[in-house]
């Protein structure tokens, strides 16, 4: 009779355990950026000591499942890519059309019969498991049962970096990707020419590698308080390097196999003082010139009216379209002083032979001609803002910087626009004011919590106007930033609170939950070894006065 009762006692202690049993709170899942929908279950997976299986048949699945595995490994988990198995332990990737989720949505499962992944492509797939990546503790080998769908917001979300003011290792440019891809980014914008230097092979002109890519020296400090003619303030020093094509293509296939679009950015027809350094003949006085050994924004740029600048920019093009497969070519266009022009012969023959009333017409006829040219190769143009000016070229994408009057603009002209501007869209401002050791930067002051405010959409839009803004992109532009570890401490944690503006629909973004799943996100940025601003873990929403 005893044993009967302890029997019923123990059946009745399960019984009461198993109602204790509650669903984890969704709050607990700390995703960077926020998922649309999760749902979480009661129990763990766990994969200690079990070799996991991951399915994959396609060749998207199979390159995801690929990267999956490298990074399992990383946490001491045995996976191998396969195309079947009926172990619990596994992860199985479907690829099926969701017309809910689009190409870049995922639909997430884990539970007991292990881990489930469906997109309609491979991007979804990808994305899919960042999110899984998140779910793995970093000192553990358990997955959460949870049901996650989701989708991004916007179908452009990029990252910018600048590698002609400083220039940066190929292996570091790697990792740059691979920290973007993570968060779900899927454009890299890579600015590879400027006045300060050329920092890509182009075949055709071998004065470019030669001359263009290097400067004889770097101011020291901040350029404003710098004398050019007081050689203390330059350290004298020679300063550059480039990108050889095939180190491009590496890098183009790199990011491929992560699902990142890299959008090469060749100025014109500012910032050309390299480019002119190495070709003299293409400014309107024919130099000399050198790359700059200081940063701001110079008057000597290419000369509209000669016919061997556009030969020239042809030819580089043609070589840049052959190396990226990018819709999208980025031709600059921004911060081109007239001064030269107003005074050029050629200049002035070219105006009144288009018709031209002015200098800013002028441009208009030169990103137009550019253009027109790229369309031939079955690409677009990209420009900064200030293509506006003179009239906006006719298939041209706007990248608004100055604010968001240009997107505006742009928008109601049935342009399509990435919105970008200074204000909360430039990680080369500082990030920190209550810190002594806060790097040198080129000003302003913009921190974590401004950037998550941003409203890509301006309110001002109708909806078919609203339709035009593709999406969101932060900056880097590198004047005061000459380390990769530089590059990361401007970087992070912003790059996390744009990432959620970016992929997060705006209704399910919260700061204070953000910065929650923050703080369990920057052991993941260890783990990886991201030299991110650590003392902002507790200073992130600082708004003391600007520097």
């Amino acid at each position: 009779m005893k044993k009967l009762l302890y029997v019923a006692l123990a059946w009745l202690l399960l019984a009461a355990c198993a109602k204790e049993k509650k669903p984890v709170d969704p709050a607990d899942f700390h995703i960077i950026p926020k998922p649309a929908s999760l749902t979480p279950g009661t129990e763990v997976l766990d994969w200690d000591n079990k070799k996991i299986a991951i399915i994959a048949r396609t060749a998207d699945e199979k390159n995801v499942g690929n990267l999956l595995a490298e990074f399992l490994k990383t946490k001491n988990l045995n996976a191998t890519v396969t195309e079947f198995s009926d172990d619990a332990d596994k992860i199985a990737f479907y690829t099926a059309e969701d017309p809910a989720l689009g190409n870049e949505g995922y639909t997430l499962v884990v539970d007991e019969k292990g881990v489930s992944l469906t997109a309609a492509a491979g991007a979804g797939l990808f994305y899919g498991i960042q999110t899984l990546l998140q779910l793995i503790p970093e000192n553990g080998k358990t997955v959460p049962y949870v049901t996650i769908t989701d989708q991004p917001r916007f179908a452009y979300r990029g990252l910018h970096l600048d590698v002609s003011r400083h220039m940066f290792p190929p292996d570091f440019i790697k990792k740059y990707i691979d920290l973007l891809a993570h968060h779900k980014f899927n454009r890299f914008h890579w600015h590879l020419t400027e006045d300060q230097g050329w920092r890509i092979e182009i075949k055709k002109y071998p004065k470019l590698q030669e001359i263009a890519a290097y400067r004889k020296e770097t101011v020291i400090g901040h350029a404003r308080d710098a004398d050019p003619k007081n050689p203390k303030d330059f350290d004298g020093k020679r300063y550059g390097g480039y990108y050889t094509q095939e180190e491009v293509k590496d890098i183009i296939k790199y990011a491929a196999d992560r699902y990142v679009t890299i959008i090469p950015e060749i100025e014109m027809p500012g910032h050309a003082l390299a480019a002119l350094s190495a070709y003299p003949e293409l400014g309107c006085t024919g130099g000399p010139y050198q790359a700059a050994t200081t940063f701001g924004v110079f008057d000597d740029v290419f000369c509209a009216g000669k016919e061997e600048t556009f030969t020239f920019l042809e030819g580089v093009l043609d070589e840049v379209i052959t190396l990226f497969p990018s819709k999208y070519i980025h031709i600059g266009g921004d911060e081109c002083p007239k001064d030269k022009w107003e005074v050029c012969p050629h200049c002035k023959k070219r105006m009144k032979a288009e018709n031209r009333k002015n200098t800013h017409e002028l441009q208009s006829y030169f990103i137009q001609r550019i253009e027109k040219y790229i369309n031939s190769k079955d690409r677009q143009i990209i420009g900064w803002d200030e293509i506006l000016e003179g009239g906006l070229a006719p298939n041209a994408t706007v990248m608004s910087w100055r604010g968001e009057e240009g997107g505006i603009a742009a928008a109601r002209q049935n342009h399509d626009v990435i919105m970008t501007p200074t204000g909360w869209c430039y990680f080369d401002y500082y990030q920190d004011t209550t810190s002594e050791n806060e790097p040198l930067a080129i000003g302003g002051y913009l921190p974590v919590s401004k950037v998550y405010s941003y409203e890509p959409i301006p309110a001002v839009l109708t909806a078919d106007e609203a339709k035009h803004i593709l999406g969101v992109q932060a900056n880097l532009w590198t004047e005061y930033i000459p380390t990769p570890e530089h590059v990361e401490y401007m970087m992070y944690p912003r790059a996390c609170a744009m990432a959620e503006v970016a992929w997060t629909a705006k209704e399910n973004r919260n700061y204070e939950d953000f910065l929650t799943r923050l703080d369990t996100h920057f052991k993941h940025l260890d783990a990886w070894d991201v030299h991110y601003a650590k003392h902002l873990q507790h200073a992130a929403d600082s708004t003391v006065s600007k520097k």
